[in-house]
């Protein structure tokens, strides 16, 4: 049997009529760009985060971007971030030219350790960035009543948790800002690229909408320096189809990743969910010393994995003039060298699960 890491064809085919009719209706519209389906996506984004504002962005990366630049962030500012993520969360930081101030994260959760962040904090930060990692919130009251306290802003990363909720209140306006990314493997995942930007404050609404723009609040009429960056309206229409099933993706992985602990919990580290939080399993992701040749074991055995991530930010050669050592954020470090992720996809049929539960307990056997 073959079971993939992500099997998109599986989860497309049953919409491929809604997405034909949907192509047709942009066509016919000639509106490519911020069309009426694009601002119906972005209203209804809002409606489902329950938030004031949505914006439409070209991916991920801008919509971090974008937010950073809303804040005021540039040269000489730090922001505060976890060293466990994807480069995005912290490439945009130093595009800005500001520098990022790592905190360690959580050995059950992967998440930023909020108890580690106020002694990172000196007079040049200006915004915490947690990084709401595999599908699960980081603790976003400690954090907010840090950021509260010190007169700081809250960007929060939930590029892989839409949907994901925190003491019952959904990911997207927990802080100042948040942002989502749609790319194709995401639980909401575009046709191509695609990233939004969600608030509940309307000076910053204004600011990301205009640098989206190239800083035009009306064609050929420049306010402030922008860059280029709007979901596509074709993207929107095809996210809007699956935005009406989210909730039961959502669920599936879930299920899935119910299925797999119940009885990998005696083999690996297995997903831990805090008791705040919801998750939504974008990733189901395990921990084992034995990394590497699981790996090598299920991968002969035609099992797709992931490693998210096998190198923290902080060794990366791209920030090596942050001059930071190995050790200097081990929990992060031993995470690198122990986490794997299983399919989990909503598609994934009981066969494939059984078999991918069945061969990790034979390789531990």
């Amino acid at each position: 049997m073959k079971v993939p890491q992500i099997d998109l064809w599986a989860h497309h085919e049953p919409l491929m009529e809604e997405f034909r009719q949907a192509m047709d209706r942009v066509v016919r519209s000639n509106q490519f760009i911020l069309g009426q389906e694009e601002k119906d996506f972005e209203k209804a984004c809002a409606e489902y985060l329950e938030v004031k504002h949505a914006i439409g962005v070209g991916n991920g990366t801008d919509a971090l971007a974008i937010s950073l630049r809303a804040l005021g962030i540039g040269p000489g500012d730090e922001v505060i971030t976890t060293p466990f993520t994807f480069i995005a969360t912290c490439e945009v930081i130093v595009a800005l030219g500001a520098k990022p101030v790592f905190v360690d994260i959580k050995p059950d959760t992967c998440n930023m350790d909020s108890a580690k962040i106020e002694p990172a904090i000196t007079a040049k930060t200006k915004v915490i960035l947690p990084v709401h990692l595999y599908g699960q919130a980081a603790e976003m009251d400690p954090i907010l009543e840090i950021a509260r306290k010190h007169g700081l802003k809250t960007l929060e990363d939930a590029a892989q948790a839409f949907g994901s909720t925190y003491k019952s209140r959904k990911v997207g306006g927990l802080g100042d800002v948040t942002i989502f990314s749609f790319f194709p493997t995401k639980n909401l995942g575009a046709l191509g690229d695609g990233g939004l930007i969600t608030t509940n404050d309307d000076d910053l609404y204004e600011k990301c909408r205009l640098i989206r723009v190239h800083g035009a609040p009306k064609k050929y009429y420049h306010t402030l320096v922008g860059q280029n960056s709007r979901l596509d309206t074709l993207q929107a229409a095809f996210l809007r189809i699956k935005l009406n099933r989210i909730d039961e993706y959502n669920q599936k992985r879930t299920d899935n990743a119910q299925a797999y602990s119940g009885v990998l919990k005696d083999f690996v580290g297995v997903p831990v969910t805090h008791s705040d939080c919801n998750h939504i399993f974008h990733q189901y992701t395990i921990r084992t010393n034995k990394r590497d040749e699981l790996k090598q074991f299920l991968n002969q055995n035609a099992i797709g994995i992931g490693i998210h991530y096998p190198y923290p930010l902080h060794l990366q050669p791209v920030f090596k003039d942050l001059e930071l050592e190995k050790g200097s954020f081990p929990e992060a470090e031993k995470a690198a060298n122990e986490v794997m992720s299983l399919p989990v996809f909503p598609e994934l049929t009981t066969e494939q699960r059984a078999y991918v539960i069945d061969k990790v307990k034979e390789f531990f056997s």
